[in-house]
């Protein structure tokens, strides 16, 4: 799976904007390369040569292929949760709009990579579902603060529960679509489907709890 050699050395943050800059360009590279061959085929000595740097320089920061894999997938995480967070700040402001918002970052961030990151969060075992599962609930707290403003609108009988049922639902539809065969292509069916989910969602917000059925 690998051609790392049997030097290791610890992998150490950047501390100048230059090895910033050479970072960034190496993570973009391996994204790129994984997203093209797949991780499997993804080679130390092809990032580096994509990246334009030499394969040391990659060796000086991380340990091999596993931890810039773990990197890669930190950053694709990350960059997840800063799109949402930057959607849900330009929301029209209103329920539907927040909802609306929520569904269209979701769903585009789940599409600029759609077959790359399940086989990310495949590969990192254990480590990934923890690393997911906080930026999990970092975009649900995103969706929490930005609909606050609007519960007064929400006709469930707990509005806080409701939208966590909401975050999950529309995270989980947009992560089926990103592995499904069938999914959405083009931007205008990504756009029809986000609406879709928006609506869905907002809909279940503003419909009242179901009646207890009536006792015989």
């Amino acid at each position: 799976m690998t051609d790392e050699p049997n030097r290791r050395v610890h992998y150490r943050e950047p501390r100048q904007a230059r090895s910033a800059a050479t970072l960034a360009r190496v993570l973009q590279a391996a994204e790129e390369l994984a997203a093209s061959v797949g991780l499997e085929e993804m080679t130390i000595t092809g990032v580096a040569a994509r990246a334009g740097v030499a394969v040391g320089s990659i060796y000086r920061r991380f340990e091999g292929k596993e931890q810039l894999i773990t990197a890669l997938t930190e950053r694709m995480l990350e960059r997840r949760e800063e799109y949402v967070a930057d959607r849900l700040r330009e929301a029209e402001p209103s329920l539907s709009g927040v909802m609306d918002a929520y569904a269209h970052a979701l769903l585009q961030s789940f599409a600029d990579s759609s077959t790359l990151f399940p086989e990310l969060l495949r590969a990192r075992g254990a480590s990934a579902p923890d690393r997911g599962a906080r930026a999990v609930t970092e975009i649900q707290r995103l969706l929490l603060d930005a609909a606050t403003p609007y519960a007064g609108q929400i006709r469930r009988s707990d509005p806080q529960a409701a939208l966590d049922t909401v975050a999950r639902a529309v995270l989980g539809a947009c992560f089926h679509t990103a592995v499904h065969p069938d999914r959405p292509v083009g931007e205008a069916a990504l756009r029809r489907y986000a609406d879709e989910l928006g609506d869905m969602a907002t809909g279940y917000l503003r419909t009242p709890d179901r009646r207890p059925a009536a006792r015989a």
